[in-house]
Order: C-alpha cells, then sequence, then structure tokens
C-alpha cells in the first residue's frame, strides 16, 4: 500500500529516515565553517580536502597547478580552487576571502636548487597565511609541522634547515591570537605496507618524540594526520596546543576528543 502525502504509514510499511534527522555530529560540529587548505595537493593536503568534502565543509584550496587540482581533488561543488603561492601577500589575501578558518598542510620540497626553499614556504608563507587570517576574523588555524622542530639537530634539518624554519612559523603563530593548533606528525606515510595494520594514534605534548632520549618518532598515515587537523578546527581540548601523534599498533584506540584533553 502506498502512503499519502500526510497519512500514518501501517505497521507494514518502512519508512527511510531522513539524514536530517540523524545527522552526523562530526559535521555538525564543523557547521559554519568555510576552510581555507593550503598545500592542498600536497599528500597530506588532499586527504585534509578530501576529509572536510565528506563532511560537508565547504573548502577552498589555495595551490599553484589547478590543471593537477582538478585531477587530484574530489570532484565537488564544495570545493574552490584558487591559484597562488603562499610567499605572495595578495594571493594569499585574496583566497582568504570569505573564509573563517585555515588548515595549513605546506611543505617545501628539498632540492639542492632552491636553498631559500624551507624559509619561503615553511616560515614566509605560514606567515603570510597568519597575517591573512588574523585579518580576516579567522576562527581557527591549523598548522601542520613535524616532530623535531625543537631540535637543531634533528636530520631533517640537513635539508636547509627546514624544521628550524617550521619552528619559526610556530612562534609566529602561537603569538597572533588566532585559536591555533599546531599537529606535528612522525614520519608520514601515504598507505600501509604489506602485512601492516593500521596503528591507533597516540598524541603527546611537544617534545615527547624525537632523538633519544625522547621516545622514537615512529610514523603515521596521511590520512590520520588530516583526521586530526579536521578535529583539531573545532575540538574544544584541541586550541591553542602544540601536539605531536605517531601510530601505534599496540596501542588501544581512543578518541581524537579524549587524546587531545589527555594533552596538558
Amino acid at each position: 500500500m502506498m502512503t499519502m502525502m500526510g497519512a500514518v504509514p501501517s505497521d507494514a510499511e518502512v519508512v527511510p529516515l531522513s539524514s536530517e534527522a540523524n545527522p552526523d555530529p562530526e559535521a555538525l560540529a564543523l557547521a559554519g565553517l568555510t576552510v581555507l587548505v593550503a598545500g592542498a595537493t600536497g599528500g597530506t593536503g588532499k586527504e585534509v580536502v578530501k576529509q572536510l568534502v565528506d563532511l560537508g565543509v565547504p573548502v577552498r584550496a589555495l595551490v599553484r597547478d589547478a590543471a593537477k587540482a582538478r585531477q587530484e581533488l574530489p570532484p565537488s561543488d564544495s570545493v574552490e580552487i584558487v591559484t597562488g603561492d603562499v610567499f605572495q601577500y595578495d594571493t594569499v589575501e585574496r583566497a582568504m576571502a570569505g573564509c573563517n578558518a585555515v588548515v595549513c598542510a605546506t611543505g617545501n620540497r628539498p632540492s639542492p636548487l632552491d636553498p631559500a626553499g624551507p624559509f619561503n614556504v615553511d616560515y614566509q608563507g605560514t606567515q603570510n597565511l597568519i597575517g591573512a587570517a588574523s585579518n580576516a576574523g579567522c576562527e581557527a588555524f591549523v598548522l601542520v609541522s613535524s616532530i623535531g622542530a625543537d631540535e637543531l639537530f634533528f636530520p631533517l634539518n640537513l635539508f636547509y634547515g627546514v624544521l628550524f624554519w617550521k619552528k619559526r612559523a610556530e612562534e609566529k603563530l602561537q603569538r597572533s591570537g588566532l585559536r591555533y593548533t599546531v599537529v606535528r606528525p612522525g614520519g608520514l606515510k601515504n598507505e600501509l605496507g604489506a602485512g601492516e595494520e593500521e596503528g591507533a594514534v597516540v598524541m603527546g605534548k611537544a617534545g615527547t618524540f624525537g632523538l633519544p632520549p625522547k621516545e622514537t618518532p615512529g610514523s603515521i598515515l596521511r590520512s590520520q594526520v588530516a583526521s586530526v587537523c579536521v578535529k583539531a578546527l573545532r575540538e574544544p581540548d584541541a586550541a591553542n596546543k602544540v601536539v605531536e601523534i605517531v601510530a601505534k599498533a599496540d596501542q588501544p584506540p581512543t578518541t581524537l576528543a579524549e587524546a587531545f584533553a589527555s594533552v596538558l
């Protein structure tokens, strides 16, 4: 029997539940945000864009190559692609217009032909994003940095001081007055290797992982880093913290909200 408009369904009828009646709590938490993702075609940036799109959050992707972005980012009306360079303030300011949150997932690709790359991208570029976000009244700024940012002799600093400049960018963000979260992951992996299992995200305060006697940095999937970044946008216990994250197979899983709350 067909259900007439306004009629009460019989016991034999199955009426689908409206998605509006059972909204995704993660999507609800992010309601009202329009997020600028810098470095949107990088490995971590792509994962951030994908997860935001899946949650129905409008995204503005700041990229250097629009054609590459159209090929690699999710085909969605929720994603607006903007071409620019983070170390050119006018393009950053233009991209920021209308956004009220930022995820900075930029990263310089080490090259012997570009010794100024870490300064331009990891420091100057992030500083431009911070300035534009401050002028726009940004509600949240999430910066992807790296474990080892506090350690001058960490191996990554051999690449023209990349971690030195990441640390300087962290300090700029911390002094900006913006609500911030700095996410420092361990070694980044695109996918699991043969026989590997996805470990639980383990989160610690700044300086938990690094050179001995600190804990070994380990590794983590980019998709897990992206989940931490997305959660940080509105999670109250993520506000104004620097967190370090790795994945460990022998750890019991916890929610990201619990993980952020555990970092004091």
